[in-house]
């Protein structure tokens, strides 16, 4: 007498399924790395400007002469004294700027000036996309220049 086996494997409908939940975990991953993506040039943004800062101070202490560090909020932009070229920043990423009085050279631009000291003028420059917010602080004392996540 011959037993009957019974065919093991997938139906369809568990096919179906299995494929459904791995459709959802790639669009998940998918979405996660398109904001790590946008982080990513905020991130890129700020420290390009705190290199830029960093320089202007090194520019200021060797040469001995004071240093400017433009920012134009309108064109979303910043450029050192020392350099005719302007640098933008993406204009998806918001540039807002606190600076001393006499720094304000327009309705939407202001400068960040460093001494032959080391000092400068201080300031914040935030930077903002999304959700996510850069912040970059400088002493007016010491001419220190920290950058934060907000």
């Amino acid at each position: 007498m011959m037993a009957a086996t019974r065919q093991r494997g997938f139906t369809l409908l568990e096919l179906i399924v299995v494929l459904f939940i791995m459709l959802l975990g790639f669009s998940a991953i998918a979405i996660s790395i398109s904001s790590g993506n946008d982080t990513a040039k905020l991130n890129a943004a700020a420290r390009d400007i705190v290199s830029a800062l960093r320089y202007a101070k090194g520019q200021a202490l060797v040469s001995h002469k004071q240093t400017t560090v433009a920012f134009d909020i309108d064109s979303n932009s910043y450029a050192i004294s020392t350099r005719e070229q302007a640098y933008p920043i993406d204009p998806a990423i918001s540039l807002t700027m606190v600076t001393a009085e006499s720094e304000l050279t327009g309705q939407s631009q202001g400068d960040i000036r460093f001494f032959p000291d080391g000092s400068c003028t201080g300031g914040r420059i935030t930077l903002q996309r999304g959700e996510a917010v850069r912040q970059i602080d400088l002493n007016w004392l010491t001419g220190q220049i920290k950058l934060e996540n907000k």
